[in-house]
């Protein structure tokens, strides 16, 4: 399991190297708090990394390990800072938002369509959301090398940050008025916001929306994979796109 590190002094000194890609640490609600124990929380905040408590079952598929009530997952890419990626010129760009998607493989197909489509880069929360795995990579196919992932810790501040350089927000939502296809995506750098299928996009981001727009049904069945509703609106902005080149 390459992708995990276990054990107290093993995640304690991946911490301070800083040279692994740290998910999140998961702590088992059964270890007493020692001095490493508090050195690892202590770290883990001022490097804003997420650590949870959680039961003992959570730790049965590591059993073989000497995990110590203790491990971090670790993402196989590097995630790059918010204001590193805004420093850098963009001319009809464009990112995709992730508000509460779980589940690996639609994190990894939706990184996969975002390559194909030339997207500039995608931004997840650090909590509530997936984040990039060895699942994730898996399906993929490798895309994750491709495009830049930005994990930041509040989506309104990092929404918010975006409006400021000038980007429009686009934020999908099942009860809009307007059509995916229904705004003019040219000449302007944007960022598109998709919610999980069950949740949708959180109503602290439609309200900082510049639009809101809907994947009209013929049925009344509004349960689209998210990974599929995302490919229906970033292949129309590449659709138009490409028409204005014409």
């Amino acid at each position: 399991m390459d992708d995990i590190i276990f054990g107290k002094n093993a995640v304690m000194e991946a911490l301070i190297a800083g040279d692994r890609e740290i998910n999140k640490i998961i702590i088992s609600k059964n270890i007493h708090s020692d001095s490493k124990l508090n050195k690892i929380k202590e770290l883990a905040k001022s490097n804003g990394i997420v650590f949870q408590f959680a039961a003992k079952e959570k730790f049965l598929p590591y059993a073989e390990f000497n995990h110590q009530g203790i491990i971090a997952q670790i993402s196989p890419v590097k995630y790059l800072d918010l204001d590193d990626f805004l420093e850098k010129p963009h001319h009809e760009a464009s990112l995709v938002i992730l508000d509460g998607v779980e589940d690996s493989h639609n994190l990894g197909a939706i990184i996969r369509t975002c390559v194909c489509a030339g997207v500039s880069g995608i931004i997840i929360p650090s909590r509530r959301n997936v984040q990039v795995n060895a699942t994730v990579e898996k399906t993929s196919a490798g895309a994750i090398n491709h495009i830049p992932i930005i994990k930041v810790n509040s989506l309104v501040n990092a929404v918010q940050k975006l409006k400021n350089s000038d980007w429009w927000v686009v934020a999908t939502d099942a009860s809009a008025k307007d059509n995916y296809y229904d705004i003019n995506y040219n000449d302007m750098n944007f960022a598109i916001i998709m919610g999980a299928e069950h949740a949708g996009v959180s109503k602290s981001l439609l309200k900082l929306a510049d639009f809101t727009v809907k994947i009209p049904m013929l049925k009344d069945f509004n349960s689209l994979n998210v990974s599929n509703a995302l490919s229906a609106i970033i292949f129309e902005t590449v659709r138009q796109k490409l028409s204005k080149k014409i």
